[in-house]
């Protein structure tokens, strides 16, 4: 019998190896098709609500709000839990980082030597007596808690050292989740609504619109939500560019509690416009200013969340303003140069004296802009100028309404379009003012109106918007009980829309206002799609 020589099965045997791997291997076409990732509904949500300002005579109203998600994995498994719990305030120690007194060392170390025996005594009896400590410790009540989504929850805090919040929502209750602080301030300094939406902590925020002068008093607001410490740094930048503010770096922030730092204080001398940048070395944190204006009254100022975008949009100036103010930062290397518009009812125009605005990089200017709205309800738009840079851009807006005495102000940051769906908690059947602007193409958006935290039924509507225009709604929500929430869910079909919500609150005869715009809730997030891929059996 012949026998084929080894060399030869050799040969054979590679040759059948090659073809099974052929065979094994997804053709070209099929390598190229990448599977796309699937949109599902997140089931942790993280939130951080600034503590309420200090001032006597305040109220402040929590509200919470979960939209119905469809559930991801089923109603077998609709459960979950959203709550906030409070987040004490943390005053850091001025002496902490300063060097001990050379006259007590040798004191020191004689006190070492005799304690030494004793504490290693003692050592045993602390640690029980620190676990029957933390057994008998009550546990500490959520402020605010919500059962199921759909369903808004409002609670009212009357204390004037109300606590920082933070708090977390998980499965069912998470996508979406928001809550909505409003504080009314009756008397004293700073009288006026300030409001604020609960937010998502982050490692860094810019801020714009800030000042040190004699008649303001702004405070930066930074709250831990995580268990263990951070430290942060805020930088402070002004018409010349960057100022001295040693005391605002490496600022300790413990772990569940936040620190409220006085912007005066970091600076020597006031300072009338000002951009203020809050970084996390480590973890993430919640920031926001409280800005406390003796003549113009009080509100939070709010970060900005569209620094890079080609068109800036601050959308949901109140109808009744009667004047404002412009201050854009251009943190970047690059000079910036804007075109300026104003989207009213009926369309966009230029308004005649403010065309435009241009920012040094690293600099803050500030445009006093007077009446520009003429008292109609509108949004700003902000367009980079041809040639123009293309770094960052940090803009916000301070307008003001009212008269004499009654003057009341609000910040309207530089915002990110709704994107698949927007929330917002806390609204009042009187007081609720819907602002929606179309950039550049029509947008259908339905809004829900959500059942009344003491009763009634969801209401849905249907609105168009045409480009270059600010619509504005006021809810005519008859059997609903009590606050509410509204949901807003753009079309797929047509451009981008952005939005804001102002309330407006009756305090003791003089009416206040103050507005949040409504960026995308983040309910959803992208999850790959996954599979067997037997490619990677070969190198």
């Amino acid at each position: 019998m012949n026998r084929a020589p080894l060399p030869l099965l050799g040969i054979v045997a590679a040759l059948l190896a090659v073809a099974g791997v052929a065979a094994l291997r997804p053709d070209a076409q099929e390598t190229a098709e990448l599977p796309q990732a699937a949109r599902l509904p997140v089931e942790r949500t993280a939130l951080t609500c600034p503590r309420p300002t200090g001032a006597e005579s305040a109220s402040t109203w929590y509200s919470a709000f979960t939209p119905p998600t469809q559930s991801a994995r089923g109603a077998q498994e609709q459960e979950g839990a959203a709550f906030l719990l409070p987040a004490p305030e943390y005053t850091p120690d001025p002496d902490a980082g300063a060097a001990p007194d050379p006259d007590d060392a040798e004191d020191a170390e004689d006190a070492e030597d005799s304690e030494g025996t004793e504490d290693a005594e003692d050592a045993e009896d602390a640690d029980e007596s620190e676990d029957s400590a933390a057994a008998d410790e009550p546990e500490v009540e959520p402020v605010i808690e919500l059962a199921e989504p759909g369903l808004p929850v409002t609670t009212r805090v009357n204390e004037t050292d109300a606590p920082a919040l933070a708090g977390i929502a998980e499965q069912w209750l998470a996508p979406g989740w928001t809550v909505q602080q409003t504080t009314v301030v009756s008397s004293g300094e700073g009288v006026g609504t300030l409001g604020t939406a609960c937010q998502t902590p982050d490692t860094e925020f810019w801020f714009t619109g800030a000042s040190t002068e004699d008649d303001r008093h702004d405070y930066v607001h930074v709250v831990n939500p995580d268990e263990a410490a951070t430290v942060v740094d805020i930088e402070i930048y002004g018409a010349d560019g960057r100022l001295e503010a040693e005391h605002g770096q490496a600022i300790t922030v413990p772990g569940g509690s936040n620190v409220a730092v006085r912007l005066s204080t970091l600076l020597r001398d006031p300072e009338p416009g000002l951009a203020v940048h809050v970084a996390a070395r480590s973890g993430r944190v919640g920031a926001q200013i409280e800005v406390v204006d003796e003549k113009l009254g009080t509100d939070w100022l709010p970060p900005v969340t569209a620094p890079v975008a080609d068109t800036l949009v601050l959308p949901g100036i109140p109808a009744g303003v009667n004047a404002s103010r412009l201050s854009v930062f251009a943190p970047g290397e690059e000079d910036i140069a804007l075109d300026i518009g104003l989207a009213g009812p009926t369309g966009t125009i230029t308004p005649a004296g403010h065309e435009s605005i241009s920012a040094h990089a690293g600099t803050v200017t500030t445009v006093d802009l007077g009446d520009i709205t003429q008292g109609e309800a509108s949004s700003l738009v902000l367009t980079r100028t041809s040639g123009s840079g293309g770094g960052p851009v940090i803009a916000s807006l301070h307008v003001v309404a009212g008269e004499d005495d009654e003057r009341e102000s609000a910040f309207i940051p530089a915002a990110a379009p709704v994107g698949e769906r927007a929330t917002a908690a806390g609204n009042t059947g009187s007081g609720t003012r819907l602002s929606l602007f179309a950039l550049d193409e029509t947008v259908e958006v339905e809004v829900t109106y959500s059942a009344g935290a003491d009763g009634g039924e969801p209401v849905q509507e249907t609105y168009t918007v045409d480009p270059g225009t600010t619509m504005t709604i006021r809810p005519e929500l008859d059997d609903t009980e009590g606050n509410f929430a509204l949901t807003l869910t753009p079309s797929s079909r047509g451009g981008s829309l952005w939005a804001a919500r102002t309330l407006i609150v009756d305090n003791d005869g003089a009416t206040t206002f103050t507005t949040q715009t409504l960026p995308d809730d983040h309910s959803r997030v992208s999850v790959p799609e996954s599979g067997p891929d037997l490619s990677m059996l070969v190198e």
